[in-house]
C-alpha cells in the first residue's frame, strides 16, 4: 500500500511522542481518532513496524494496541531526526512519585494462616483427611465406583 510521506511522518511523530498508539480494527473508518490519517494507513504502518520489531502489538476486543520498543525508539529518532534528549512519554519517569504499593503494609501479616482469612482452609483440610483418607474418595471404598 502506498502511503504518503506526510501521513507516515504524522503517524511516526505521534507514536514517538506518546510511546504507544491505539486503533480500532476498522478498515473502512475514514480517519484515525487522534491523527488526521486514514485508519487503514495507520494499521498498515504499524504492521510494518511490528514486523521489524520496533513495536509490540496487542489485540483485544477489535482494538490494536502498539507500544514502542527500545530499538523502535532509536529508529524513530533516526527517521524523525531528533536528538537524544527526546524520549517518548511512556519512557519518562515521574519526578518524586513513589511506586504504588500492592498488599498489606510491611511488617503486617495478612489475615489467617494461608492469607484467605481466619485459617478456614487449613481447618477444612484437616477435617476432610479424617474421613476415609485423602481427597474425596468416600468412606473406605478404596476409590472403586461411585
Amino acid at each position: 500500500m502506498m502511503i504518503p510521506k506526510k501521513n507516515k511522518i504524522l503517524v511516526y511523530s505521534y507514536l514517538f511522542k506518546e510511546g504507544c498508539l491505539v486503533a480500532p480494527k476498522d478498515f473502512y473508518k475514514p480517519k484515525h481518532d487522534e491523527i488526521d490519517v486514514p485508519n487503514i494507513q495507520v494499521m498498515q504502518l504499524m504492521k510494518s513496524l511490528k514486523s521489524k520489531g520496533w513495536v509490540a502489538e496487542t489485540f483485544n476486543w477489535r482494538w490494536y494496541y502498539w507500544t514502542l520498543s527500545d530499538e523502535g525508539v532509536e529508529k524513530m529518532r533516526q527517521y524523525l531526526h531528533l536528538p537524544e534528549e527526546y524520549v517518548p512519554n511512556t519512557h519518562k519517569k515521574k519526578a518524586g512519585a513513589a511506586p504504588a504499593r500492592v498488599g498489606p503494609p510491611t511488617g503486617e501479616k495478612p489475615e489467617g494462616e494461608g492469607g484467605r482469612g481466619g485459617g478456614f482452609d487449613g481447618e477444612y483440610r484437616r477435617e476432610r483427611e479424617g474421613e476415609g483418607g485423602k481427597g474425596f474418595g468416600g468412606k473406605g471404598k478404596g476409590g472403586k465406583g461411585f
